[in-house]
Formats: structure tokens, C-alpha cells, sequence
């Protein structure tokens, strides 16, 4: 029930106070109402002056409700003694109608009334709590969503907040002068230090200002330039003109000076075509052509210097690659299409491929005509191979007269041998440059006498001739390829070395470093070497670090600058269970003789400069021997899982010192004692 609802209600008691007892009385027992007779008589405006109205809601509000629970706990122990007296006096015989019965039922019917109107009011206080409840509830919901509101604000706050401290103004991204320059250059109107020093956003502005200023007077200066370099063009564009009208003049004055020329024996044109092409021949080839052209222009009239060959492909070679791969982009793209197409090539057609571009030969060659007195020409002919960076050198002879029924003269003016030996013991078989060597080993060639009669002799005249001089600095050589060995772990032996060693060695190099004359002086393994004499500070010194499972063997390594006439010298550490040193061990004595003593079969062919890998190599089979043997000669049994026995060797062990087998035998490929 809403409280509308109970505003409207109507009051259910009227009492009149001046009512007199008989009309109380006669109310009370009918519904009839009588007045007396007086003023109710007089007028309808004066019938209920003195009637007042009770209203129930008007009570509950100065009543308390603890009394009202006082007022119900008292009324219902009454209401329960006035029913425990009514049973007694039932039990004893009263009657239903008798005097005690009814005034105790009248009493009850009293107190009955009671807690009826207690209950109703008690509905009527949990009807006001309910409407109150519901009103603070309301209110409350009213609070939380102005709560909801402020929050939303906030948030919306936060996030334009955010925007602008993440905002990031067109002006970070100039790069402007920094302040000590700008307070010297800008203007005082434009940085007015006695503000902007104490404030950063002005001075950001004035800085601004002073860029804008200067980004003014640079676009005038650039249109300046502009209009400047027009004029210029204009001017170029002029002059390129005169200069092209000037070319048919100058051609025909050329043609009509051709006699003129061949008279005086000033080929003007033709040093000038050729001055042209010279410019893309390579180094070797312009000395050649620069000293022969000067000698014969000074001593030998007879001597003639022509260039020849593709000069468009040479071209192709002196440009940079980026503006190849822009000229050349199409037929690059139909070459990549080819290639997609084509079938894997095998392994021996990728070896010739290699060969070929190994042995390439530069596009221009020259040509060197040797006039005789009896009109004979010896013609020379130069190339410069780009890969091997040497000169090589092929001969014709031109005669006046037939020589083939000539035997004799026929085998002596023969091109393969003409110029063999010109220069004691330089036959042009091999190639001058050390390092052509191990280009050969890894593309499997043997020898470069078999592309001799192709390529032409490489005689070592011919490589001065051309100003390359090839170092004899063998050291700097070997150590230089022996540092890129341990990058693989494998040492590259060549082909004339390989019979040396077994087909398969375990142990590899590990480790390849320089070190000092004070760290070489400080290991302790070497101290015998040091009271020999043998070591002296100009050597160079070196450690490997040779490595198989958990074995480590240092080996320091004294080399000479006399390298390879003088043979390195070794000295072991072996690291495994324990350390050892050739002092302490028969065996890594035995060792190093193997790598230091018998230096002679670890030669190679000559000059030797394959000694210090074929030593490495060696003591990489002499470790092999030593790890897989070491076990059985301690108690003869198996070898340990960690080395196994690979190697073949007819004894493991012979006389008291226990020494194990480290020589090598070929072809049968077992060790045997020394």
C-alpha cells in the first residue's frame, strides 16, 4: 500500500469530548448517533465545531515502537493469564455464561484489541520504513549515476590529457640550430634573451621564428641559383652547339692530314683510337703497353704496340655494378629465367665451371710486332688472366719465306718452345705467383702446364714486364692461409702431400693464435727449448691447439723469418687425466721427432712452402695413434668408447720406454716403429 493510499483513507474513530455519557452509551450499543438539544440546532455551520478527528497516522508517529513491544509482550502474558484463569474456572466447574467467565473474556476481548491495533501499526511502521528504504534507495541510485557521470568525465579528461602530452608538434621533427648558436647569430628582436632564458616555450618559439627566417633567405638564395644555373646551362648548351658544328670541320681537316701523317710516320688518329681504348685495360697490361710503346718510340723504330680484343666487354668490367645491373637488368632477368629452367648441374660440370672463371682471360690483350732485318715478324701476343692475377704470353712468327720444307728451322722457330728459357731456368710451365697454388687445390687442378698451350706461357720476364712483382715473404703466406684453417677444423693438404698422411684423421685444429716472446717464455713446456739456444726474440711465435673428445694437446710453435729454409719447431702439452710434457712423457717426446726431426719427408715439392701444415697434419696423426694405443699399452685391454681403434698398427707397443708406433707407411696405410 502506497502512502497516498493511506493519506486518503478515512479516519475510523470520531469522538465528541462533549457528548454527555448516555449518548456514549447509547453509540457504543447502536449505530445510532443522537445529539442533544442546543447548539446543534442552531445552524449547520456550528454542528461540529467541537468534533475532532483521530488519525492513526498521527499516533504512530509520537509513539515508540520499544514501548509498543513492551505494550505487546505485556498484553500477550496478560491475554495468556486471563486464558490459563478461564481454563481454571472451566476446570472447576464454572459455568460458560458465569460472572468470572465473562469479565475475564471481556478483558481478553480488550486485550485482543490491543495487539490488533499493535499489529496495524506495526504494518503501518513497516509500510513507512519500506517507503523510506525505497526513497534513500532512490536517492542513492541518483548519487551513483552523477558518480558514473563524474567518472566518465574523469576518464574523458584523462584521455585529452594523455592526447595532448603523447602530442607531438611538426617542430621536433626540424632540426634546429642549437642555442649558444642562436643567441650569437639571431637578432635581438627575434631570440630577446631576457626572455627566452628564463622560458622554454618562448625560446622554442623564438627558435622557430629564427629558422623561419633563415629557411627565407635560403629559398631566395635558391632561386638565385637557380636562375644562375639556367643561365649556365644556357651558356653549356651554346657552346656544346658550336662545338658539334666544329666536329664535321675538324673530321674532314683529320681526312685531308692523312698523307701528311703517314709521311711523317705520326699516326696522330691512331694513338689517339688506341690512348682511348687503353684506358680500360687492366694495370698490368697499361705498364706493358706504356713501357713498350715508350721503348720503341726511343730505341727501336721496328717496335709496334697494338691493342686488341672486345673493348664493349671491357667496358662491362671497368663499370661499377650498380650501373651494369641497371644497363644489363633485362638480360639478367632472361638469363635468371634459364636458369630455373635448367637441371641441377652435377658436380663435375660445377668444377669446370669454376676452372673456366678461374682461368678467365681480361677481353683486351695486346699485341707487340717485332719487325726483323729480313722482313720477318715476331708477333707477340699478351694476356692478363683477372682470377690469377698473372700475365701469360703466346708467340707467332711471320717469315718472308716458306719454311715448311725446312725441319730444323720449322722445330727452332717453334711458338710452344720460341721463348723457353730466355731467362735461365724459366721454362713458363708453372705459374710465378705462390698463391695460384691453392686457387688449383680447390678447384682440383694439378698442374698449369696443362692449360699452357690455350692460356699462353706465364715466363717471369713477362710478370716484371707487366710491374708484378710476387713476394717471396713465406711466412706472411703460410700464416696467412694456416689462420683460416681452424675456421673448419680441417688442414688442407694438396694433392703432392696427401700419401703422407692416413685417409681419415680424427684430431683436428682447433686453435691457431700469435703470441709474445715474454708468453712464449712463460709456459713451462717449452724451458728445455729455451736452455738449448733455440728460440730468439726476432722469431715469430705461435700456439695451436690441437683437440679429440676430452684430449687437449698445446703445441707452441717457433718459426723463423728464414721460413720455409729454416723448419718451425714444436714443443707438446698434452691435456688429458693429467698433464704432460715431453719431459715427463717417452711418447710426446717421440712425438715432437716425429714433427721436428724427420722434417725432410714433410718437405712437399719446392720451395717448401707447405711444411708448417704438413707438420700440423702429422701431429694431428701422431695425437690419433697416441689417444687410440694409450689404453692397451696401460693394461691391455679394449680402447675406451671415446677413441676407438682406427688406426692399423703391427705393434702397439715395443722396448721398456713403451714408445708407440708413429711412423707412416705408404701405400699399405699401417704405423710401424721407427
Amino acid at each position: 500500500m502506497s502512502s497516498d493510499a493511506v493519506k486518503k483513507r478515512k479516519p475510523k474513530v470520531i469522538r465528541n469530548e462533549t457528548g454527555t455519557p448516555e449518548t456514549k452509551r447509547g453509540r457504543a450499543e447502536g449505530d445510532q448517533v443522537t445529539y442533544p438539544a442546543g447548539p446543534h440546532l442552531i445552524g449547520q455551520r456550528k454542528l461540529f465545531t467541537d468534533v475532532r478527528v483521530y488519525n492513526e497516522e498521527v499516533e504512530l508517529e509520537a509513539r515508540d515502537p520499544q514501548q509498543d513491544y513492551m505494550l505487546y509482550k505485556d498484553t500477550c502474558a496478560a491475554l495468556a493469564k486471563l486464558m490459563a484463569e478461564i481454563q481454571e474456572l472451566k476446570a472447576g466447574g464454572a459455568k460458560v455464561g458465569s460472572v468470572e467467565i465473562e469479565e475475564r473474556r471481556t478483558q481478553c476481548s480488550v486485550h485482543f484489541i490491543t495487539l490488533k491495533k499493535l499489529n496495524r501499526l506495526a504494518h503501518m511502521r513497516l509500510k513507512k520504513g519500506r517507503d523510506q528504504t525505497h526513497e534513500a534507495k532512490q536517492r542513492v541510485d541518483v548519487l551513483h549515476l552523477q558518480l558514473q557521470n563524474l567518472l566518465y568525465e574523469v576518464m574523458h579528461l584523462q584521455k585529452e590529457i594523455g592526447k595532448c602530452l603523447e602530442f607531438r608538434s611538426q617542430h621536433e621533427e626540424i632540426e634546429l640550430v642549437s642555442e649558444e648558436e642562436f643567441f650569437q647569430e639571431a637578432p635581438a628582436e627575434i631570440s630577446r634573451p631576457h626572455v627566452t632564458r628564463d622560458d622554454q616555450h618562448q625560446l622554442t618559439l623564438a627558435r622557430l621564428d629564427w629558422e623561419l627566417e633563415q629557411r627565407k633567405r635560403l629559398a631566395e638564395q635558391y632561386k638565385m641559383s637557380l636562375a644562375r644555373k639556367e643561365k649556365i646551362q644556357k651558356a653549356i648548351e651554346q657552346k656544346r652547339e658550336y662545338l658539334s658544328s666544329l666536329q664535321p670541320g675538324l673530321q674532314n681537316i683529320m681526312q685531308a692530314s692523312l698523307p701528311v701523317q703517314e709521311y711523317l710516320a705520326i699516326p696522330f688518329e691512331h694513338m689517339q683510337k688506341q690512348a682511348e681504348v687503353s684506358r680500360h685495360l687492366p694495370p698490368p697490361l697499361y705498364v706493358l703497353l706504356v713501357q713498350a710503346g715508350a721503348y720503341g718510340q726511343a730505341c727501336d723504330k721496328n717496335l709496334s704496340v697494338s691493342i686488341s680484343g672486345d673493348v664493349d666487354e671491357a667496358k662491362a668490367l671497368s663499370r661499377p655494378p650498380e650501373d651494369s645491373q641497371d644497363d644489363e637488368s633485362d638480360s639478367d632477368a632472361e638469363e635468371e629465367q634459364q636458369n630455373t629452367k635448367r637441371r641441377r648441374a652435377t658436380v663435375g660440370v660445377q668444377l669446370d665451371d669454376k676452372r673456366k672463371e678461374m682461368l678467365r682471360r681480361h677481353p683486351l690483350s695486346l699485341c707487340v710486332d717485332l719487325k726483323c732485318k729480313d722482313g720477318s715478324v715476331l708477333h707477340l701476343f699478351f694476356y692478363y688472366l683477372m682470377n690469377l692475377n698473372i700475365l701469360t704470353v703466346k708467340t707467332k712468327v711471320s717469315t718472308t719465306t716458306d719454311l715448311s720444307g725446312a725441319v730444323s728451322a720449322g722445330s727452332l722457330l717453334n711458338s710452344e718452345s720460341l721463348l723457353n728459357c730466355l731467362y735461365a731456368s724459366d721454362h713458363g710451365k708453372e705459374t710465378p705467383n705462390p698463391a695460384n697454388r691453392y686457387q688449383f687445390d680447390k678447384v682440383g687442378i694439378t698442374t698449369f702446364a696443362d692449360y699452357v698451350s690455350d692460356l699462353g706461357h706465364p715466363y717471369v720476364w713477362v710478370q716484371k714486364l707487366g710491374g708484378l712483382q710476387f713476394s717471396s715473404d713465406f711466412v706472411a703466406l703460410t700464416m696467412q692461409w694456416v689462420c683460416s684453417v681452424p675456421e673448419h677444423s680441417i688442414i688442407p693438404v694438396s694433392s703432392e702431400c696427401q700419401h703422407l698422411f692416413p685417409a681419415k684423421v680424427v684430431s683436428g685444429l682447433m686453435r691457431w693464435t700469435m703470441m709474445s716472446y715474454q708468453e712464449f717464455t712463460e709456459l713451462g713446456f717449452v724451458q728445455h727449448v729455451l736452455k738449448a739456444g733455440l728460440v730468439r726474440e726476432t722469431d715469430l711465435f705461435f700456439m695451436a691447439v690441437v683437440e679429440r673428445g676430452t684430449a687437449r694437446l698445446l703445441a707452441a710453435v717457433v718459426m723463423n723469418p728464414r721460413y720455409p729454409e729454416v723448419a718451425p719447431l714444436f714443443s707438446f702439452s698434452l691435456h688429458w687425466k693429467e698433464e704432460r710434457s715431453g719431459r715427463t712423457d717417452d711418447n710426446l717426446r717421440a712425438m715432437e721427432s716425429e714433427v721436428n726431426v724427420f722434417r725432410s719427408e714433410l718437405q712437399g715439392p719446392r720451395p717448401g712452402l707447405q711444411l708448417l701444415t704438413n707438420q700440423i697434419q702429422r701431429l694431428c696423426v701422431c695425437l690419433d695413434v697416441y689417444l687410440e694405443t694409450e689404453s692397451q699399452v696401460c693394461d691391455g685391454s679394449e680402447g675406451p668408447k671415446e677413441f676407438p681403434r682406427e688406426k692399423m698398427c703391427l705393434r702397439t707397443a715395443r722396448g721398456p720406454s713403451r714408445l708407440k708406433p708413429f711412423k707412416y707407411n705408404h701405400p699399405q696405410g699401417f704405423f710401424s716403429h721407427r
